[in-house]
C-alpha cells in the first residue's frame, strides 16, 4: 500500500508493479497528483540550485540522468508525451551582487569539473533575444533540464489505470495500526480501514499528521506554500527555462510560461496573495520586457514538503519492519520522483539498500545526518 498519490508515491506504485509485486494500492487524500505535483514548475536544475557538491547534489543529479529512460519509457508504456526538454537552463545576473554570487557559483562548478559556460551579456541575448537589456552576464548548464509535470502525472496515472493499480482518491489516511511491530492496517477519518501487509508514507506536507498507533509520525515536515502564475504567448518565444536569484521563468512547448515561486510558511494555506502575484509579476518583469503589461492567464499555490535541512527523508522507518517512507521532498519532487521510486522498490522488493541513500533514512535524519 502506498499512502499518498502525488508523483513520489504514483513513481513508487509504478516502478513496484514493474517489479512484478503484488496487489497494490494508492491512497490519497484527494485527488491523486493534485496537490505539489500538479503546482510545481517541473524543472530539473540540479546546478543551477547547487551551492556544493554532497549526497544531496549526487542524489538530484543521478535522478535527472534517469529522465530519458523515464520519459521514454512512459511514453511507450501509455502513449504520453511528458515533453522531457533538453535546452538547458540559463541563469541570469542583473546587478552587481548578483554578478558576485554567479562567478561564485562558476569558479566551483567547474572546479569540479561540472558541465557549465559563462556567458556575457551579448551572448546571453544571442541565446535569448527577448530577455532584458539590463543583464550583465549569466551561467549556462545544458544538463539543467525541464518537464511538463503535470502530463507527467496523467501519465503515471494512465500506467496506474492500465496495470491493475488501484487508486483510491479522497480518502484520508489517520492512523497506521500495528500488531508485533508490523503493519496490518491502515485506518481512515472515513471509518474505513485497509489492510497492508507493507506501507509507503509518500505523504508530502501532511507526513507529521500520520500516526503510529496513537502516537504521531516521528518525523518533522511541514508545508512550505510557493505561489505560481503562468503567462500565454501565441507561441514559443523563450528557448529555456530562465533563472534570475528572484525566481525563474519556464517556457512550455505550447506559449505558456510559468513564473516562480514564493517561498511561504503559511501552514495548510493553498491561497494565492496580491503581494505574491506582484512579486511573481515582477520577477518575469525583470528577465523579460515581454511581461511588463501582460497579464498572468492564471495562478496558483502548492504546498512544499520541507523538513529541517531542506534534503528528503527515504527508507526504511525504525522499529517498523514493513513501513517505509519517502517525503520531504522539498522544491525537488519531480527532480527526484524517479529515483526515489528506485530506491524504494529495491527496499521493498529485494531488501537492498542503494549506495547513497544511508544519507537520507529516516535514522541518519532523526540523529542530525549522522548514519546510526
Amino acid at each position: 500500500m502506498i499512502i499518498g498519490g502525488g508523483v513520489i508515491g504514483l513513481s513508487i506504485a509504478r516502478e513496484l508493479r514493474k517489479r512484478k509485486a503484488g496487489k497494490i494500492t494508492v491512497l490519497d487524500r484527494g485527488k491523486p497528483g493534485h496537490e505539489a505535483s500538479w503546482a510545481a514548475a517541473g524543472i530539473l536544475a540540479p546546478q543551477a540550485e547547487a551551492d556544493r557538491i554532497d549526497d544531496f547534489f549526487r542524489l538530484c543529479s543521478a535522478s535527472r540522468d534517469l529522465y530519458p529512460k523515464f520519459s521514454a519509457e512512459l511514453l511507450d508504456e501509455t502513449g504520453i508525451d511528458i515533453e522531457l526538454d533538453k535546452s538547458g537552463t540559463l541563469y541570469l545576473a542583473f546587478s552587481d551582487n548578483d554578478v558576485t554570487d554567479l562567478r561564485k557559483r562558476f569558479e566551483w562548478q567547474r572546479s569540479a569539473g561540472l558541465e557549465v559556460s559563462k556567458r556575457a551579456a551579448k551572448e546571453c541575448r544571442e541565446l535569448e533575444p527577448l530577455i532584458s537589456k539590463d543583464v550583465l552576464e549569466g551561467l549556462l548548464f545544458p544538463n539543467d533540464w525541464q518537464v511538463d509535470n503535470r502530463r507527467l502525472i496523467v501519465a503515471l496515472t494512465e500506467f496506474a489505470r492500465r496495470n491493475d493499480i488501484e487508486v483510491v482518491e479522497q480518502t484520508k489516511v489517520e492512523k497506521i495500526v500495528l500488531e508485533d511491530q508490523r503493519i496490518t492496517r491502515v485506518q481512515t477519518s472515513g471509518g474505513v480501514n485497509f489492510s497492508a501487509d507493507a506501507a509507503v508514507l509518500a505523504t508530502g506536507a501532511w507526513t507529521s499528521l500520520i500516526k503510529i498507533g496513537e502516537i504521531p509520525l516521528a518525523l518533522e515536515v511541514k508545508p512550505i506554500r510557493g505561489q505560481m502564475i503562468c503567462f500565454k504567448l501565441p507561441d514559443r518565444q523563450l528557448t529555456r527555462v530562465i533563472y534570475s536569484p528572484r525566481g525563474y521563468l519556464v517556457p512550455r512547448s505550447d506559449g505558456r510560461v510559468l513564473a516562480g515561486a514564493t517561498v511561504e510558511d503559511v501552514g495548510f494555506n493553498t491561497h494565492t496573495t496580491d503581494a505574491g502575484i506582484a512579486s511573481l509579476r515582477k520577477v518575469a518583469s525583470e528577465v523579460s520586457p515581454l511581461f511588463d503589461l501582460m497579464e498572468p492567464v492564471d495562478q496558483w499555490a502548492g504546498l512544499r514538503p520541507h523538513a529541517p535541512g531542506g534534503q528528503p527523508t527515504i527508507g526504511r522507518m525504525p522499529d517498523v519492519e514493513n513501513l517505509f517512507v519517502a517525503t520531504a521532498h522539498y522544491r525537488n519532487g519531480i527532480l527526484l520522483a524517479p529515483l526515489t521510486a528506485n530506491w524504494i522498490a529495491d527496499l521493498i522488493a529485494e531488501d537492498r539498500l542503494s549506495e547513497f541513500l544511508p544519507s537520507f533514512t529516516p535514522q541518519t535524519v532523526r540523529s542530525g545526518g549522522k548514519a546510526m
